[in-house]
């Protein structure tokens, strides 16, 4: 196994004194962002029981996944959960994130996963892609000091990941002889799945324990999905994401170049959709 690239962090290296929470509180975006990244990345224990199941036999990949990836995806849901809790602790975390979860894992079945044990790698690569972005874009959007050290690292660690199940697919890509084509439907039916229900997911669960009054108003939830993904997609870094996107396929450079601007514009529906 190669070492990791990035440096282990813990959750006593942020400083929540320095956040300015006169400032920070009132931010309702900055809440739903904060709290729903947390939501997602604490049931990240779901997918990787589903991915150990999947991988069965491959004594690298189920290792990795148990011993590093699990580990480090459920950091970052302590540490947005942490964050949430110095910032708003009013908000009662626990039961919201349980109703959150009980329907979050219907959405986590192995069947779900690509038919091939390559295919699913590429998914991965897709999904890392999709996160590392995500967080550069929320480390470029809040001017809070300490949210922006909390999304960078993490933003850092999903790049680590990505390197490794990019490693992972090329092994599974010789041994089942995948074609680009194959490649490039999974990675475009992954790109386009990117957050379609885990936000939705959240949002809704969390409206209806800060304002239950809310819980029924579709158009709260629909406005404050849109003020969440704005934020986002104005602060998009479409080069990294190209490169990410598209190294499984391993193109030409000047094919790359031409798909930059189709890339860009579908990143920026994924997160505004």
């Amino acid at each position: 196994m190669q070492p990791d690239d990035t440096a282990r962090w813990s959750i006593e290296d942020l400083d929540f004194s320095r956040i300015p929470l006169d400032e920070v509180r009132s931010d309702e975006t900055h809440f739903y962002l904060a709290c729903s990244a947390s939501f997602v990345e604490s049931g990240s224990d779901l997918y990787t029981s589903n991915l150990v199941d999947f991988f069965e036999g491959d004594d690298e990949v189920t290792t990795w996944l148990r011993e590093h990836w699990e580990p480090e995806e459920l950091q970052h849901g302590r540490a947005l959960r942490a964050y949430v809790a110095h910032v708003w602790p009013e908000f009662d975390w626990e039961p919201a994130y349980r109703n959150f979860l009980a329907e979050y894992a219907t959405y986590c079945k192995v069947e779900l996963l690509a038919p091939s044990r390559g295919l699913e790698m590429s998914a991965r690569c897709v999904v890392e892609t999709g996160t590392a972005t995500y967080y550069r874009a929320l480390a470029r959007s809040i001017r809070e000091p300490v949210f922006i050290d909390l999304a960078t690292r993490i933003a850092n660690d999903e790049v680590s990941h990505y390197k490794h199940f990019y490693r992972f697919f090329r092994r599974y890509r010789e041994e089942e002889g995948l074609s680009r084509v194959r490649v490039l439907g999974t990675l475009a039916r992954r790109t386009w799945e990117l957050k379609s229900e885990d936000a939705d997911c959240a949002i809704r669960h969390i409206a209806k324990n800060r304002s239950p009054e809310r819980t029924e108003d579709a158009r709260y939830l629909r406005e404050m999905r849109g003020r969440m993904g704005r934020t986002v997609s104005r602060n998009l870094s479409p080069g990294a994401t190209l490169k990410m996107l598209m190294r499984p396929l391993e193109l030409p450079q000047p094919v790359q170049a031409a798909l930059q601007f189709p890339v860009e514009l579908l990143m920026t529906c994924v997160f505004l959709r």
